[in-house]
């Protein structure tokens, strides 16, 4: 269990002011230059060697990712960094607590993180309806104006960077890395084709970085006590600390930083006081954010919570947004209602998700009262693998992957649903 003395996130719960007062007194913008003058490089080196790999969902080594910048940039095309705070995924609310209570650790994040990567200036693009955080993220960005620590010679760096809050109007699509740069640029949330990428052509057509909130956050922390104090948490590749967002059927649902790989019975246990009814009661887990699949009791049991951990079980660790479900789900409705949401969100660009994501939530409705034939599981699953890896972006694959988890672990309950429809449940009993 991690102790108080390492967690990167001390106000997570907002015991104390967000305020920059209190941030610097928790530790936040403490000789930030000092930080700097080790140079860009040095701290992309420091953030590599750390193992920090992306807070988002995808998981990508983050100073891998900020190496691909442009080491030059001109005037013409300077370099940008784009702060994801859309934070649209079921069962994720960690940036929103991260920007609620210790904004100032993202500000100073994001002064570092651009500064390595050269950029000109951050957008962080948050989510429309975080209406209060976006009010406490922009009151805290101008205290940083004030107190000199943004703008011209930021924090006495002699490194001259702006960060400017641009609020979403609440689509799911804009999380998507070059959905998001379209919608800052006023147009309609798409995403783009890749190649280019964006750190190649990104927003206003000049490289940009897209980073997570929680990434972007813990550089000032990892470059104040080292890369080795970070890589000190979890497992090989799956390294550092993470914030834990647990809902659904447990005692206490809750937002908590652990060490990555912490087990999952140990993780419920010991933050959210066991499960609802006991622990014979689960019935499954969504690890990761509704856009990974399901996991049933037996299998999650023992899982380490970090990205290898997941993906040996067939899930993810997504964004850590640990969904749980006791035995009182009706498991296939809580698909069927994540395939409505998929639906809803997709932008409509490509085929297979425009027409597949409407044609996956039917099929599921009909599965969810058992008016179906048992041919039409088998269809619906091989049209989740016509959808899944045929578009532009990853929402046809968020889209397929909770009931291909559906059918894989529980397709004797989607049966049983057809036959008691039809009847057929008293011609059973007499074979």
């Amino acid at each position: 269990m991690l102790a108080d003395k390492d967690r990167i996130f001390t106000n997570l719960y907002g015991y104390q002011d967000f305020g920059l007062k209190a941030a610097q007194a928790r530790g936040d913008w403490d000789k930030t230059a000092n930080l700097m003058k080790a140079g860009q490089d040095a701290i992309i080196e420091e953030v590599k060697a750390s193992g920090l790999r992306g807070r988002g969902g995808a998981g990508f080594p983050t100073g891998m990712k900020w190496s691909f910048m442009p080491k030059a940039p001109t005037p013409e095309r300077p370099n940008f960094l784009v702060i994801n705070a859309d934070e649209s995924e079921p069962g994720s609310c960690k940036d929103r607590e991260i920007i609620r209570h210790d904004p100032h650790k993202l500000i100073e994040g994001a002064l570092i993180a651009g500064f390595a990567m050269r950029a000109r200036a951050a957008y962080i693009y948050i989510r429309g309806e975080y209406i209060f955080e976006a009010k406490v993220l922009e009151k805290a960005v101008a205290e940083a104006y004030s107190a000199g620590l943004l703008g011209k010679n930021a924090a006495k760096s002699g490194y001259d960077f702006d960060v400017f809050v641009h609020r979403g109007a609440g689509a799911y699509i804009c999380g998507e890395e070059t959905a998001m740069i379209e919608s800052l640029e006023g147009k309609k949330g798409q995403p783009r084709l890749k190649p280019p990428f964006p750190a190649g052509a990104g927003l206003y057509g000049c490289p940009t970085t897209v980073n997570n909130v929680e990434s972007i956050a813990v550089v000032p922390t990892i470059l104040r006590r080292g890369a080795a104090w970070f890589k000190s948490f979890g497992r090989e590749n799956n390294h550092g600390t993470k914030l834990f967002q647990i809902s659904g059927h447990v005692e206490k649902p809750c937002v908590v930083e652990e060490e990555m790989g912490i087990p999952f019975r140990e993780l419920i246990e010991k933050h959210c006081g066991g499960i609802r009814g006991g622990w014979d009661n689960l019935l499954a887990v969504i690890p990761g954010g509704s856009s990974v699949p399901l996991v049933p009791a037996a299998m999650m049991m023992d899982v380490p919570m970090d990205f290898d951990g997941c993906k040996a079980v067939g899930s993810g660790l997504g964004t850590a947004a640990v969904i749980v479900m006791d035995k009182s789900t009706d498991i296939v409705r809580a698909i069927s209602r994540l395939s409505y949401f998929y639906k809803h969100e997709s932008c409509g660009q490509c085929t297979p998700c425009r027409e597949g994501t409407g044609w996956m939530w039917r099929v599921m409705e009909k599965m969810r009262t058992g008016n179906a034939e048992i041919g039409d599981i088998d269809t619906l699953y091989d049209v989740t693998k016509q959808v899944e890896g045929h578009t532009i972006c990853a929402l046809g694959d968020a889209a397929a992957w909770p009931i291909q988890g559906l059918i894989k672990h529980f397709r004797p309950e989607m049966e049983r649903r057809i036959h008691e429809a039809k009847g057929d449940d008293m011609l059973e009993a007499a074979e």
